[in-house]
Parts: C-alpha cells; structure tokens; sequence
C-alpha cells in the first residue's frame, strides 16, 4: 500500500520540525496547536476520522473537557465548532458513596464560573481539529504505520512499512496506551491493572439530568451519569471484568433493570439504551516522557483510572505544556529537541501527571475499603470535605486546570 501525502507537498528529502504519530485528540490538538505557533509539522496517523455527522449516533466514547482543555480548542479555532455542533454543559456534580450514603455537592457558581465542563463526544473532538490542519499547514501522512524510528544527533528519522522515511527535529509519540513509539524508544511503564473494564452505553432517563454529572461509589467500582446535548446520559459503569462480562451479555430490559438498581433510581427509571462497549481500566505511567528526540504525549504517557474523567484533559495540558516549551527554545534560538528542553516538559508534566494519577487510583482505593469502620470514617470524611468551601473550591480550581 502507498502512502499518501495528504493535503501538502511530497517531500522525500524535507526536514520537517516535528513529526506527530498519531491523530486521536491528544495528537491532532499537538499537531494543530504546533503548527499554529509557527512550525512545520507532519502528522502520520493509521487512518483520517470518518466525517462527523450531527444525524449519526453520537459516539459512545465520551470527554468531560474541562476548562483548561475548552481555552485550547478554542486558541485553536476547534471550540466553536464543538460547541455548536454538540456539546453539553454541566454545571453541577454530585458523587455519592452507596455504603453510607455520604454525598458531596460541587457547583460552578460557588467558584465564580457558569460550567464545570462540558460533556462531547471523543470523535466530533477529533474531527473538528482534523479540519483545521489543512489551514494550519500539517502534512498528513495517512495510512502511516511507522515500523523503525532512528535519531540522530541533529534529527530522528520514522521508517515507514511502506518504506518511505520522514525525517524531523522532533517526534512526538501520541500514538496511545500501547505505544509503539514508547517502545521503540526503551521506555518502561509502571502501574496496575484494575482487573474492571468500563461499561459504556447512552441512555435515556424518566427524570432529567439537570446539567449535572451523577456519580455513584459502589462496592464494585463507581457509576457515572453524564448529561448529554439531548437529553440523555452517558453511563460509564465501572465494574470488575467476569461482572462486565455478564452485564454486556445481558438483554436491554435487564441491563435497565439492573442499571436503574445501581444508580438508586437517581434519575427514576431507565428507558431507551444504546448498544454497550467496555473498555479495561488500567493505571499506566511512563518512566520517562522523553528519550533522544522522541517525546511522549497523552495515553503515551499516562493512562489513569476513569473515575475523575481527567484524562484527555490531562493529555491536552500536556500538549500546551510541550508548545510553550518548544515555542520558548525556538525563539532563544536553541535546538527544540535538546535534552534540557525536553526534560523541562517532561519534568513539568511527569510530575503533575504522577501526582493527578496517584491521586485518583488513592481515591479508587479508598472507595474499595469494604470493611464496616472503615466504610464508616470514608463517610464521615466525604461529610467533612463537603462543608469544607475552602477545599472544595481548591479541588474545583485543580479539575480545572488553573
């Protein structure tokens, strides 16, 4: 199969500034977001995304952007077009424990904001900063499956399995959990397998969703409730994987049924739902962001627990960390792909990543304890922060993202 050279020149010998595998949302927003600040990028990816259409089902993959993400999509001219198309502001959480009954309550209008996020579809994301690569200049090199990378002292070169190369200053690996490139380069991971998959499924509810995300702590793992632009919720129902085996298997009437039981009717009874998938939950870390001139993004980088839906936000902080740092060495007229300038993103974001990371596994944990006292003192806690304004103002800043 021949490449093609998409949308640009096809250059064998030119030296692009960076090279972007993979075009999910962590890597187009890198290669739009890189382009926009003045260099020339090539983005190789296996496939384009299928045309988002408004009259299709929406995409059972789902993001809660916060608002550090929505500031970068809209410097980069994607968030009017997400949010016109489909986007559903929630301005209220509420995450109860089913043990003990514990609640806690967060709202935007105590931290002085209209919405906490907004809940959009993983593929209209995409497909909107796929559309302004071709203003922004990105090369795409699609299908790209890249089967060697080879860096140099002054630049990396990505053997292609159709046999062309394309030579860069620097490559980012955005190219997901299982990461060739992270591979490619010698780096490890650390973490844990949950041992749950995440069930997911769009449903609709008697009640309203009230723009508000819903979540439950069950023995078995937690239980969210995500509003929709239409007025349904997207489930995402974490569960060990023999009981998502089962619940997966199940007809509509008794996934309802057992759906309604374990959201305590919060919503009332559950109506229509969609097809499922499930996905497994795993805790990933790099042990390094960096390695020669190949650097890691996203799910490259860090895959964490679901249940604070942080995830692709932690990945585009990741990509606005990376264009400050190279846009501040290229106009210093250093090498962008020097090891002390990829060390200092890799030192800003491992950092902050390990710490959110952590945090939401030591919160899985938590939510685990199963023994009577000390289901008891997490109840009593989740009490406490709720009355404690101060700190769940601080959390509220945190999920943000500043």
């Amino acid at each position: 199969m021949n490449t093609v050279w998409q949308d640009g020149p096809r250059r064998r010998g030119g030296m692009a500034d960076v090279a972007v595998v993979g075009g999910g949302m962590v890597g187009a927003a890198a290669a739009l977001a890189l382009a926009r600040a003045g260099f020339e990028v090539v983005l190789v990816d296996a496939r384009a995304p299928a045309a988002w259409s408004a009259d299709a089902e929406p995409d059972l993959r789902v993001v809660g952007l916060a608002p550090s993400s929505i500031r970068l999509l809209d410097g980069l001219g994607a968030w009017d077009g997400i949010r016109r198309a489909r986007a559903s502001a929630y301005e209220r959480m509420v995450v109860w424990d089913a043990e003990n009954g514990a609640t806690i309550h967060f709202d935007a209008a105590d931290e002085g904001r209209d919405v906490l996020g907004y809940i959009v579809e993983n593929d209209l994301v995409q497909a909107m900063l796929w559309q302004g690569l071709d203003e922004a200049g990105v090369r795409r090199v699609v299908p790209g499956e890249v089967v060697a990378c080879e860096t140099r002292d002054d630049h990396a070169r990505l053997a292609l399995a159709d046999g062309q190369t394309i030579p860069a200053r620097l490559v980012i690996a955005a190219d997901g959990v299982h990461s060739p490139l992270r591979a490619m380069a010698g780096i490890g991971t650390h973490g844990r397998d949950y041992a749950q998959r995440g069930v997911v499924a769009h449903v609709e509810t008697t009640l309203p969703h009230q723009r508000t995300a819903w979540q439950r702590f069950l023995p078995t793992g937690p239980l969210a409730f995500l509003p929709l632009a239409d007025g349904r919720c997207s489930i995402v129902w974490s569960l060990p994987d023999a009981e998502a085996a089962r619940v997966l298997a199940l007809d509509d009437e008794a996934f309802r049924n057992e759906l309604g039981v374990a959201s305590d009717f919060r919503l009332g009874p559950i109506g229509a739902v969609t097809r499922r998938m499930g996905f497994p939950l795993r805790l990933k870390l790099a042990d390094r962001y960096e390695s020669g001139r190949i650097v890691l993004l996203g799910d490259a980088a860090h895959t964490v627990h679901p249940l604070a839906g942080q995830g692709v936000n932690l990945g585009l902080r990741d990509v606005a960390e990376l264009r400050d740092t190279l846009v501040a060495a290229r106009d210093a007229g250093r090498d962008i792909a020097a090891t002390h300038v990829l060390r200092r993103y890799a030192r800003r974001r491992r950092s902050a990543d390990g710490l959110d990371a952590w945090s939401f596994d030591a919160l899985a944990r938590v939510y685990g304890w199963k023994a009577s006292p000390l289901v008891a003192a997490r109840g009593l806690g989740i009490r406490l922060l709720d009355g404690w304004a101060p700190l769940k103002r601080q959390l509220m800043r945190h999920a943000a993202g500043g």
